[in-house]
């Protein structure tokens, strides 16, 4: 969608699942991502009828989210930043999803989290597609050993993330997590944010995550 700054949130999300319907049919479910978004902003969000919301900080989605809850019971909140070991009891307390289980060492301190809080939210791999060793999640080559890991403390990953490396095409990422997730029977595929969302969807994405596009660019 092209940035133009006087749409309003609920126009730009008018058009956004617009451009997802006809991409693919059915088409991904549209995760609007909040981080470093103002209250009034998500309040306006909110106010169109999303529920589903992506953010990468644990302590700023409990600044965000821990109050609303009880206002908006069928919220998803999904947690699509990486996440450190020593919050995943947190992380597991507040987001219905987490999207970036990426080692053995969070599988670990997740399922504990889980035990403890008697909780436990979806969990989705995500796949360093690109390989690059700046980047969290697991390379292909051991995908796996880490699906194996977590099945054997308990734990079902439902699907597979990505984040394709900015500087080159996304559609062969997107090609390869859909493979990586149909060969191992794994129904969901989160992959696409604002500048590739409707290619995301042509490939099989079940989730998108857009947050420049229907918020606006800031500033």
């Amino acid at each position: 969608m092209t940035d133009t700054p006087e749409l309003s949130i609920s126009q730009r999300r008018a058009a956004i699942l617009g451009e997802l319907a006809a991409a693919a049919a059915p088409p991904p479910a549209l995760i609007a991502v909040s981080k470093s978004q103002t209250d009034e902003a998500i309040a306006e969000m909110l106010a169109t009828g999303q529920r589903l919301f992506g953010e990468n900080r644990v302590q700023e989605a409990r600044a965000h989210w821990e109050g609303k809850r009880s206002a908006f019971p069928d919220l998803e909140l999904h947690l699509i930043g990486p996440l450190q070991t020593n919050k995943a009891e947190d992380a597991v307390r507040l987001f219905d999803v987490i999207q970036t289980l990426d080692r053995p060492k969070l599988a670990d301190a997740l399922a504990a989290a889980i035990r403890k809080a008697g909780r436990a939210p979806r969990l989705l791999i995500q796949v360093n597609t690109g390989e690059e060793p700046q980047k969290a999640g697991v390379i292909p080559a051991e995908l796996d050993a880490l699906i194996a890991h977590t099945g054997s403390l308990g734990l079902s990953p439902e699907g597979l993330m990505c984040i394709p490396p900015a500087d080159e095409p996304a559609g062969p990422h997107f090609a390869l997590l859909a493979k990586l997730a149909r060969e191992r029977g794994l129904p969901f595929l989160s992959m696409g944010m604002s500048g590739d969302y409707a290619l995301a969807a042509r490939f099989g994405a079940t989730h998108v995550r857009v947050g420049t596009a229907l918020f606006g660019a800031r500033g």
